[in-house]
C-alpha cells in the first residue's frame, strides 16, 4: 500500500527527459500550488505561499531602509485612465479583463481588473503632489494583478492572476529617478543571488521589449536548466510620460511649475517558479535555506521498545534547534521513516535529521543534506553549530551550481549561421547588434530568440550585426525565453 502511495506521490519523470512535465509534477506534488477550477488561474498552497512570504519579508525590509512605504489602491481601473497614456494602453489592452456589469445594471464606463497599477495610482498622485516638499514619493504595493494570457498557462510562470509587488515613485529630477531605478535593481539582484541562489544578468531592455510607457526598462535575466531565459524582475524609469498624461506637477524651489519624474518596478510569484526550475531534481524540490519554510525536519526512527526514548530525544533536539532555525518534527503515526524521507525530499527541505535508538544511546543524530544526499553523524552537543554550517554550505552550493550552468551555457556568435546552430542547444548567446528593431525582429522570427538585455558591463568586442551584417556597435544577450 505504502509503495503504491509513494509511486503516486513521487516524481514520475526525469528533469532532463521531459522538463515541462517534470516542472508540473514538482509544483503540484511538492505542495506549492494547484490548478483552480477556472482556466488560467491557480491556488497557491501554504508551502508555496510561505516561500513568497520569505521573499516579501526580505524585500520589504530592504526598501523600507530607503524610506519606501506600503499602500493599497483599487483593483479596478476606469477605462478613461488607460486612454491617457497611449503607449501604455496599446501595450496592455490585449491582456485586460473588463467589467461591464454590476449586478443587473450595465456600467456607464468599463472597468479594468488591474493588469498593473500605474494609472489608478497616478490619478491619486496628481492630487497629492503640489510642492517640491512633497517629493520624493516612495510607495510600494503588495497585490495581485490580472492578465488575460492567451498563451498556454503554467503554474507560477504564466497565469491569469499572480501576486507581486509594484513600486511607484515620484522625483524632482531625472537624475533622482535614475538613481532610484538602479537602487531597486541592486536590491533585486541581491535578493535573487543571495536568497534564491540564482545568478542574474542585469541590463537594459530594447525599445521594443521595454515596459509600455517607460523611458527605459532595466531587467534581471536568469538562465534555467532547460536553456531558456526567464525575466526575474524589472525596474523602469517612466520619465515624464505619465506625469504629463495625469498632470502630476509640483512647484519647485525656483517657483517654476514642473512635471515629476517617475519610476516603477516589480517582482512576482514567478520567482518561485524560477527556484523550482533552477534547483529541483528528480526527487522534487530543492529549496535554498534562505527561503525554505522548513529548514530542517527531524524524523524519529521508531521501534516499539524504544519509541518513547526516541520521541523524547527528537523533541529535545527540535526545541534546541527551534531557537535558531525553522524546524519541524515529523512524528506522525502510521507512516514509515522511509515514506517520510521521500515526502520531505519532495518538499525540498534542506536538512533531514534522523534519530533512532542507537543514536539516542550514543547521543548523536544523522544529518542528511537535500542538495547532495550526503550523510553525516553529528554529536548532539554540536548539532546547532553543524546545522548552521550545513545550511550555509547548501545555500552556497546551490548558487555555485547555478553560476556554473550560466557560464557553461553562455556562448558568443559572430554571424546568423553560427547563432542558429547555438540557439538549438538553448542557452544565452552574446552577439553584436546594430540597434535596428527590424534586425531584432528578424532574429526573433528566424530563431525564436529575443534580446533579453543589453548588459551594463561593457563588453569591448567589435563585430557585425548578427542580422544585417552592418556595424554592430551594441552587444546584447539573446535567448529563447519563458
Amino acid at each position: 500500500m505504502e509503495s503504491e502511495e509513494k509511486t503516486t506521490l513521487g516524481i514520475t519523470v526525469k528533469k532532463n527527459e521531459d522538463f515541462s512535465e517534470w516542472y508540473n509534477e514538482v509544483v503540484l506534488k511538492g505542495g506549492l500550488a494547484d490548478f483552480a477550477d477556472l482556466k488560467g488561474f491557480m491556488v497557491i498552497k501554504p508551502h508555496g505561499y510561505a516561500i513568497w512570504e520569505k521573499i516579501q519579508q526580505h524585500f520589504d525590509a530592504e526598501i523600507k531602509k530607503l524610506g519606501h512605504k506600503n499602500a493599497y489602491f483599487p483593483a479596478v481601473i476606469p477605462e478613461k485612465f488607460f486612454e491617457k497614456e497611449k503607449e501604455h494602453v496599446d501595450g496592455f489592452s490585449p491582456e485586460v479583463f473588463w467589467i461591464t456589469e454590476a449586478g443587473k445594471e450595465k456600467l456607464n464606463e468599463k472597468l479594468a481588473l488591474r493588469p498593473t497599477s500605474e494609472t489608478i495610482i497616478y490619478d491619486s498622485y496628481s492630487r497629492w503632489i503640489r510642492s517640491w516638499r512633497d517629493l520624493p514619493v516612495l510607495i510600494n504595493c503588495w497585490n495581485s494583478v490580472f492578465r488575460s494570457e492567451t498563451k498556454m498557462t503554467k503554474l507560477f510562470l504564466r497565469t491569469r492572476e499572480f501576486l507581486w509587488q509594484e513600486g511607484h515613485t515620484c522625483h524632482a529630477t531625472n537624475e533622482e529617478a535614475d538613481k532610484e531605478v538602479m537602487a531597486i535593481l541592486n536590491i533585486y539582484k541581491k535578493l535573487m543571488e543571495e536568497l534564491l541562489a540564482i545568478p542574474v544578468i542585469t541590463g537594459k531592455k530594447t525599445e521594443s521589449e521595454k515596459f509600455a510607457g517607460a523611458l527605459y526598462t532595466t531587467t534581471l535575466e536568469a538562465l534555467m536548466p532547460d536553456g531558456r531565459a526567464i525575466q526575474m524582475g524589472t525596474s523602469h524609469n517612466l520619465g515624464q510620460h505619465f506625469s504629463k498624461a495625469f498632470g502630476i506637477k509640483f512647484s519647485d524651489k525656483d517657483r517654476q511649475e514642473k512635471y515629476v519624474w517617475q519610476t516603477s518596478w516589480g517582482i512576482s510569484t514567478r520567482l518561485i517558479g524560477a527556484v523550482v526550475m533552477a534547483h529541483g531534481d528528480d526527487k522534487g524540490l530543492v529549496l535554498p535555506p534562505s527561503i525554505a519554510p522548513v529548514q530542517a525536519v527531524i524524523i524519529p526512527i521508531v521501534f516499539e521498545k524504544s519509541k518513547k526514548a526516541v520521541i523524547n530525544k527528537s523533541e529535545e533536539v527540535r526545541d534546541l534547534l527551534s531557537t535558531q532555525f525553522s524546524v519541524e518534527l515529523d512524528d506522525r503515526e502510521g507512516y514509515s521513516a522511509g515514506f517520510k524521507f521521500n515526502e520531505w525530499e519532495l518538499k525540498g527541505v534542506p536538512i533531514r535529521i534522523e534519530i533512532g535508538p542507537k543514536d539516542v544511546e550514543k547521543n548523536q543524530a544523522v544529518l542528511v543534506r537535500r542538495d547532495t544526499g550526503e550523510k553525516e553523524i553529528v554529536k548532539l552537543p554540536e548539532i546547532g553549530k553543524k546545522v548552521k554550517q550545513t545550511l550555509e554550505m547548501v545555500q552556497k552550493n546551490l548558487f555555485e551550481k547555478s553560476k556554473k550552468l550560466l557560464k557553461e551555457n553562455t556562448h558568443e556568435a559572430s554571424d546568423l549561421k553560427q547563432f542558429k546552430k547555438l540557439i538549438e542547444n538553448r542557452g544565452m548567446i552574446i552577439a553584436n547588434w546594430c540597434g535596428d528593431a527590424k534586425c531584432e525582429e528578424q532574429v526573433k522570427t528566424d530563431t525564436g530568440a529575443t534580446i533579453r538585455c543589453m548588459p551594463f558591463e561593457k563588453i569591448d568586442k567589435k563585430g557585425k550585426c548578427i542580422a544585417c551584417g552592418k556595424d554592430g556597435h551594441l552587444r546584447a544577450y539573446f535567448a529563447r525565453a519563458y
